[in-house]
């Protein structure tokens, strides 16, 4: 990647303080890579390993690090392919989840919501990390090339691509925050009151639901279509496997209003509604416990 001013040489004292100002950078790239917090932390951790074997002055740290956690997320996919072959039911990244309305989370908020780390998930991997590297932290073409050693013409096409297909299939409408929080919280009141008829209020016709419980907890294992269907399958579950001390916890989900759902003292679900036209219309709970881990019980928040 390009070269910036000469930086300290990274053998010598300022070479934690290097690393240290790029930490956020590396955990973005490879979570939006990997759609894993714990595996993005072991390759941000990785990242300081080979940064701090490094014994040749780097004029640009932050794009040798950026190079090094981006081809490391590549190397990480590979054996995540085959894993996910094999995952029950619908695959779902794992959540961010953080107080509302932090500034950390708008900026997130701008530039990977949930739903479009979803998308992500459709890419390939070539076509991911040249859109993250693009379109999320803004290097150029020639520096991603030299990143991921292709020419520029070939990782200008994948970006073109890629960016076209994010386009596609993101959501076409992004309702304000507020707006997004009071459906949420409708929806909710909803669900819990057993309110068939408002549920279907707020849901869009066309709405499709998607549970992930990787096999080891109760979830549909495919996605489920129309506002009936979907709302008639909400209601089962609480009727038939009712939570013990049952809390909700209004969170922000990768920067955008959600729900975070304990049990018994511990994390069950996180809930990501997408509103357009101030209905649902698209609905995500992810339950498997494995992906919930890096969270704790009573949320960053109050209760909802």
């Amino acid at each position: 990647m390009s070269e910036e001013a000469p930086q300290s040489d990274p053998a010598g004292p300022d070479r934690l303080a290097a690393f240290e100002e790029h930490r956020r950078m590396l955990f973005g790239i490879a979570y939006r890579m990997l759609g894993s917090v714990a595996d993005a932390e072991d390759l941000v951790q990785d990242s300081w390993l080979r940064w701090s074997q490094v014994t040749t002055r780097v004029d640009n740290p932050g794009a040798f690090l950026a190079r090094t956690v981006t081809n490391l997320a590549l190397n990480r996919l590979g054996s995540a392919a085959v894993q996910r072959e094999a995952y029950v039911g619908p695959w779902l990244p794992e959540p961010l989840v953080t107080a509302p309305d932090t500034a950390e989370e708008v900026e997130m908020a701008e530039s990977v919501s949930y739903a479009v780390m979803v998308v992500l998930e459709s890419l390939s991997p070539l076509e991911r990390a040249v859109f993250v590297l693009k379109e999320v932290f803004g290097f150029s073409y020639p520096e991603i090339g030299e990143a991921l050693e292709r020419s520029e013409a070939s990782v200008r096409q994948v970006g073109h691509r890629a960016k076209s297909h994010v386009q596609a299939r993101r959501p076409r409408f992004d309702a304000p925050a507020e707006v997004r929080r009071q459906v949420t919280n409708e929806f909710l009141a909803a669900c819990l009151g057993g309110d068939l008829n408002r549920m279907l209020e707020l849901l869009a016709p066309s709405v499709t639901a998607w549970s992930d419980g990787g096999g080891r907890v109760k979830a549909a294992i495919r996605p489920i279509d129309g506002a009936d269907k979907v709302a008639r399958f909400l209601l089962g579950v609480l009727a038939n496997d009712p939570l013990e001390d049952l809390r909700v916890y209004e969170v922000d989900v990768n920067g955008r209003p959600g729900l975070l759902i304990d049990a018994a003292g511990r994390v069950d679900s996180v809930v990501v509604l997408e509103i357009e036209d101030g209905r649902i219309d698209e609905l995500r709970i992810l339950r498997n416990p494995e992906k919930l881990t890096h969270l704790r019980p009573g949320g960053p928040a109050g209760p909802a």
